[in-house]
């Protein structure tokens, strides 16, 4: 049986082509992505454990500027770590923030990856954390280094000025020298800018303090003895481990960071396999079909229904086994792209060898083959009960009436049970109503799946005039073909609608989401501009009492975040935001419930309506509340606002906060213009910043884009991910066609024999394929729209300004795109049926 199984696929290889296609595909997807993220996890594991290979102990505190609730280690506390038996050399670091300008003026990296720190060498004169490639390290306060990468792109020369921003006023130094290190933010596409140990204290901490320490052993030192060293002599806010200790903790937390990326694209993979199942179990449906007399003849002569079962089977497992050898080395290929496609985005990955796992082979060619067995499973079942008497003629086995009945029902049982708890999910909108949702997803889809060769008489039905009116006989002809076969036409049909489905669904919700975001941005924001650090930090006071001053400006309010205890000590916190009366309304659209805005003026707050419900409180009542320095003072609720979801619940006037906070939490300052947006007011206000690169100022519609425009980041993200099965499906369309081509030679001979041209032959093809397609795509429109209205109804109570929006211009174009599909993969079909011979065609059995 096995040799006859292997005949049989060497006899119909062409036609298991599309099948060893679609099986490659989702192989590629698994292996690609098994190999990508061990290869990543493999080089950054390897880069911690290099970091760390000379150090022994490691200090970390939490200590910075103008912090009291944290110490730092002095310059006392670190020779006394120098002073301790087995310590080679202890190493002091400070650092923080640090933006350097590229020749365009613009920030260089992504602002939280710019990182700033001191150079601090050893008794040779080189700190071991760095190779200089050109110069030294700076040893002045008017000197800084820069990482090569970051030189090279601000286009940097020793002995050059460079423009440094850290949270205060932009600054310039000279470039010292260039250096190459493995720091983490670096390799993220940042930037690491180093500084004199002096300056770089003054900067982020006190002078005299570092915030970390890295201390060296000498030969035969154990580390957990140096440890226990070390600990008595710091802070009580201080952490120490072992440089392994560290290196398992930055491996752990690596494995955990690629294991979402990794469920995600196995997520991805596993749809693409799901879809590629139906392409399988068609194509040996129909190769069953087309064999029918072969198959009985083999159980005359003596095979067994267990026999013929096993060898369509033991044919299902070759082409398996074939397609996960050529997928498993297409995943390879695709992992390295994928790694090369990194650096090229600004993404620098550790160096280090591919890693090809054991578990990443064994998943692959599991997946492949058992994948493509299981498909080739119900069509081998038929096959086995095909009786002998069948050789006898050449009329293939028809479903009975039973069997429909029995499918029918229970494609209709699972489609409502499915959409009931869809609504149900909907309705409920919490966590557990999330799940009822996605399992009713499930189960609709499935059940949807099931009805599809039901469904498609009726669907196709509604089309069947116009086709015949624009297409003549050939359009008649493609419409009776498309439902000749319903089981046939809904198998192909199925993995266009799954595709569609999730494709409509992301959109809907996607879309629907979007216009919230951007609608709650345009309602609640009156400002021209916002600005904040591009490092997301604080921004300093000297940042707003300079936009007061800039020209053009009618309102500045700070975004100040203050937190209240409410109810003495250990009542509840609550935020704040630290406003500028008067100017606030300006910058923000405020609907007052009950009370007045100006009473900001007079030291009294104003408390979101909701808030104030839940604590029973109403305008005039005083609230006690103790501040983040444990003074406690009684405020006066002066007015009830609607809330604004670019606030805290909570409204005070910033000169009320300013006695209880040493440094300012400034997240943002809004600003509205004279004469509004335009080129003049901002670089005004580029000007009274001081051309500072590390300072973001975003117009109204980057302020729309800044919180809508990850919505369609992600979508682009999930539509590429999906392509893998839409392209699946398309595979599966051009099968279908090419073998019922094949199947149907006798009467396309027929049909040229008594008239119909080449022409029209290639029409009717193409039309079917259309058809089958946009059968597909209707179903999986419909499904995925109701499937988004329901993801997005049950998120609908934390998101304000929800409201459903069917985006008709994708939807259409997803129709047009499947109908297209259908043309694209009808070329070689309809090509192979206008050239068949009319009399060989004819004379075919």
């Amino acid at each position: 049986m096995f040799r006859t199984a292997l005949r049989n696929v060497l006899a119909h290889k062409a036609r298991l082509l599309m099948t060893v296609l679609a099986v490659m595909l989702g192989v590629a997807f698994v292996s690609g992505t098994l190999v990508f993220t061990d290869t990543l996890g493999n080089a950054f594991r390897n880069q911690s454990a290099k970091n760390y290979d000379d150090v022994a102990v490691a200090v970390k505190t939490w200590a910075q500027r103008g912090d009291d609730q944290a110490d730092g280690i002095d310059e006392a506390t670190l020779e006394k770590i120098r002073d301790l038996d087995g310590v080679a050399g202890a190493t002091g670091r400070v650092s923080g923030f640090a933006g350097v300008a590229d020749t365009g003026g613009k920030l260089i990296g992504d602002g939280w990856s710019n990182t700033g720190s001191n150079f601090s060498p050893g008794s040779g004169g080189k700190d071991p954390q760095y190779t200089f490639t050109d110069g030294s390290g700076p040893v002045e306060p008017g000197q800084v280094a820069l990482d090569k990468e970051t030189a090279a792109k601000g286009e940097y020369r020793m002995g050059k000025p460079v423009r440094v921003a850290t949270n205060g006023p932009v600054k310039e130094y000279t470039l010292s020298g260039i250096f190459t290190t493995e720091d983490g933010a670096v390799n993220a596409g940042g930037s690491l800018v180093l500084f004199d140990t002096e300056v770089a204290q003054k900067l982020y901490l006190e002078p005299g303090e570092f915030s970390d320490v890295t201390v060296a052993a000498t030969a035969g030192t154990s580390d957990q003895k140096l440890l226990d060293a070390v600990k008595p002599l710091l802070p009580e806010s201080a952490e120490a481990k072992t440089g392994a200790d560290l290196a398992d903790e930055e491996a752990k937390m690596t494995e955990s960071g690629l294991k979402s990326l990794n469920a995600m694209l196995l997520a991805f993979a596993a749809i693409a396999l799901f879809v590629g199942v139906f392409l399988i179990a068609n194509t040996f449906t129909m190769l069953i079909a087309q064999r029918t007399k072969e198959l009985a003849l083999m159980r005359a002569v003596g095979a067994s229904r267990r026999q013929v079962k096993r060898a369509i089977l033991l044919e299902a497992g070759v082409v398996g086994l074939v397609a996960s050898v050529i997928g498993f080395a297409l995943g390879v290929a695709l992992a390295v792209g994928l790694r090369s496609a990194m650096g090229v985005f600004g993404g620098k990955i550790p160096a280090g060898p591919l890693v090809v796992s054991p578990t990443a082979v064994l998943s692959a060619f599991a997946v492949g083959v058992l994948i493509t067995v299981f498909a080739a499973w119900l069509p081998a079942r038929r096959a086995a009960k095909i009786p002998p008497v069948a050789a006898m003629s050449s009329v293939h086995a028809v479903a009975t009436t039973k069997s429909l009945v029995v499918r029918n029902s229970f494609g209709a049982v699972l489609t409502l049970l499915g959409s009931a708890l869809i609504v149900a999910g909907a309705a409920q909108g919490d966590e557990n109503g999330r799940w009822l949702l996605g399992g009713g997803a499930f189960l609709a889809l499935v059940g949807v799946i099931v009805l599809i060769p039901l469904l498609s008489r009726p669907v196709i039905a509604v089309a069947r005039p116009l086709l015949r009116k624009l297409f003549g006989v050939s359009g008649k002809l493609a419409a009776q073909n498309a439902v000749r076969n319903p089981r046939r036409t809904g198998a192909t049909a199925s993995a266009l609608a799954i595709g569609l489905t999730l494709v409509t669904g992301i959109s809907v919700l996607g879309v629907t989401l979007g216009q919230a975001i951007d609608k709650m941005t345009t309602d609640n924001i009156r400002a021209d501009y916002m600005v904040s650090m591009a490092s997301g930090d604080s921004l300093d006071e000297s940042a707003l009492t300079a936009l007061r001053k800039a020209d053009g400006v009618a309102a500045a309010s700070p975004q100040r975040s203050v937190w209240l205890t409410v109810g003495g000590k250990d009542g509840e916190g609550v935020s704040a935001s630290g406003v500028t009366p008067g100017d606030v309304e300006k910058v923000f659209d405020l609907k007052t419930v009950s009370g007045s805005l100006s009473s900001l003026k007079d030291d009294e707050i104003v408390v979101d309506r909701k808030t104030a419900k839940s604590h029973g409180w109403k305008t005039g009542d005083s609230v006690p509340v103790t501040f983040q320095d444990e003074k406690k003072e009684t405020l006066k609720i002066g007015a009830l606002y609607e809330g604004n979801e670019f606030l805290s619940p909570v409204l005070i006037s910033e000169t009320v906060v300013a006695p209880h906070e040493s440094t300012a939490n400034i997240r943002e300052v809004w600003l509205t213009m004279e004469g509004g947006q335009s080129d003049a007011n901002e670089a005004a206000v580029v000007k009274a910043l001081g051309d500072n690169p590390a300072m973001s100022i975003v117009d109204r519609q980057g302020i729309r884009d800044l919180f809508g425009g990850f919505i369609n980041t992600a979508l682009n993200i999930m539509y590429g991910l999906l392509a893998m099965a839409l392209v699946i499906a398309v595979l599966g369309v051009v099968n279908t066609l090419a073998m019922s081509v094949f199947e149907r030679q006798q009467e396309i001979g027929m049909l040229r024999a008594i008239g119909l041209d080449r022409r029209r032959v290639k029409r009717m093809i193409r039309l079917e394929a259309v058809v089958i397609s946009l059968f597909g795509a209707v179903i999986g429109v419909a499904l995925g729209t109701f499937i988004g209205w329901a993801i997005g109804k049950s998120l609908s109570a934390s998101i304000p300004g929800y409201a459903l929006v069917i985006p008709w211009d994708r939807l259409a174009l997803f129709l047009v795109l499947a109908g297209l599909v259908g043309v694209l993969a009808s070329l070689w079909p309809a090509r192979s049926g206008a050239k068949l011979n009319m009399l060989t065609a004819i004379k075919t059995e």
